[in-house]
């Protein structure tokens, strides 16, 4: 799939994410109703309508190829797929039950490991990230488009990281301390991927959690507009594993926090 064709196909999910982002906010303020999966997690009406609304617009544009979602997929089957969408209708859907405003959609194209395209919508601050490679990073706010490149926003020597709980580990904290960060911002979701892009924030890091679908969109949103994306241990973060688990993470703005 060339350049023009991701194109084409994360301009076509645009409307979509626009139009269930809206859907997300009307369903809560009419009222959610809620159910605890079998991993003791909760779903909403409004996961499973953005999910249906995601998931039928991708099968209308690539009706060949295999959609997972969180809401959806059987984790008893192994995943075998080289190309493949991950959809997470709603990532932070525990902020969005509470009426907060960080959580996010997300639906991401892998192809041979890597995210290629991404869409990440965040119904609440009205904007919307997508990108279909290299140096094609963009934000929709107030009805502009512009690309995003992971240019420092933050003051010269402040390096301002990202976490996505109040206290983070003694591992996380002492990764952080190597980069000399002197802040740090509780954030939820997704999102987190896509203010490093913008510039800003600099830096996340985190251990082992969640699923490949919580991460695939934002990472290419990130990567595609100049993140360094690796594992804690600065190996290549590949998706695509049988299980969807996701190894630990690291997202650097740039090689040089202060550039």
């Amino acid at each position: 799939m060339n350049k023009s064709e991701l194109k084409l196909l994360a301009e076509n999910l645009i409307e979509t994410f626009n139009f269930a982002g809206r859907e997300s906010v009307n369903l809560y303020k009419t009222g959610l109703k809620i159910e605890i999966k079998d991993d003791k997690s909760p779903v909403s009406n409004g996961d499973l309508r953005v999910n249906e609304l995601i998931s039928n617009q991708i099968s209308k544009l690539t009706p060949n190829i295999p959609i997972v979602s969180e809401e959806t997929v059987d984790l008893k089957k192994k995943n075998k797929s080289k190309i493949f969408w991950l959809i997470d209708p709603i990532d932070g859907t525990k902020e969005y039950i509470a009426g907060k405003d960080e959580y996010t959609l997300n639906a991401a194209l892998v192809i041979d490991k890597v995210p290629v395209l991404g869409l990440v919508g965040v119904p609440k601050k009205e904007r919307l990230f997508y990108s279909y490679g290299p140096g094609e990073s963009y934000l929709i706010e107030k009805n502009n488009i512009r690309k995003i490149s992971c240019v420092k926003q933050q003051p010269k020597d402040q390096i301002v990281a990202l976490s996505s709980v109040i206290k983070p580990s003694d591992i996380i904290l002492n990764k952080l301390k190597e980069f000399k960060v002197t802040s740090i911002v509780k954030m939820a979701s997704s999102y987190k991927f896509c203010v490093i892009a913008t510039g800003e924030f600099d830096i996340y890091a985190a251990r082992e959690r969640a699923n490949e679908w919580d991460y695939a969109a934002g990472h290419a949103v990130a990567q595609n507009a100049g993140a360094i994306i690796k594992t804690l241990d600065e190996k290549p973060f590949l998706y695509g594993k049988e299980d969807y688990r996701n190894p630990s993470l690291l997202i650097k703005r740039s090689n040089n926090l202060n550039d």
